[in-house]
């Protein structure tokens, strides 16, 4: 799906900076393969240089840390929390989801799936719901999620969220969407 959070954009310019690293690494294991292959090794006196040694050890380390750094900014990123717009609660049952608006009193409501033979031309199986939630577009909300009974997983993949719901505990999750639509 289309990116529709800042945060999702971010996680797609991380896939392909090391989607990137990983296509030249092994761009250039398989090219040293194949001279391997096709000539013959006349050079002994290499077996023994330290500077390739120095080579092989350093670079793999500047790799990682070309990989580590913006993973890490991506991970704090998405536990950050700065006075959050809107909090929603979602508590995860066997066959649905309940959803609780914290900042207002008596605002809750529960979202059961869309029997198969319900469903119109267009909609999707298993996706579709009797309740959706409604979310303010370009504000910072919150999500409080845990679970009544078994281990569930909320997720919403265009916004870049996805959390376990276990039951007993509380987890947090944050999103923002940038563009108005049914995610």
């Amino acid at each position: 799906q289309n990116a529709s959070s800042p945060m999702k954009e971010e996680l797609i310019a991380f896939h392909d900076h090391a989607l990137m690293i990983i296509f030249l690494i092994s761009s250039l294991v398989l090219y040293i393969i194949s001279l391997m292959l096709t000539t013959k090794l006349t050079h002994t006196s290499t077996m023994n240089a330290q500077e390739i040694e120095m080579i092989w050890t350093i670079l793999p380390a500047i790799i990682l840390i070309m990989i580590a750094l913006p993973s890490l900014r991506i991970l704090y990123m998405t536990d950050e929390f700065n006075k959050p717009y809107l909090t929603l609660k979602a508590i995860g049952h066997q066959w649905y989801w309940s959803y609780e608006y914290s900042d207002y009193e008596d605002l809750a409501f529960d979202s059961y799936i869309t029997p198969t033979y319900f469903l119109e031309p267009g909609e999707f199986r298993l996706l579709e719901v009797d309740n959706r939630t409604t979310l303010p577009m370009e504000a910072d909300i919150r999500m409080l999620i845990t679970s009544q009974d078994v281990l569930h997983s909320w997720a919403v993949p265009s916004l870049g969220v996805k959390t376990d719901a276990i039951p007993g505990r509380l987890n947090q999750a944050m999103l923002a969407s940038m563009r108005p639509g049914l995610f």
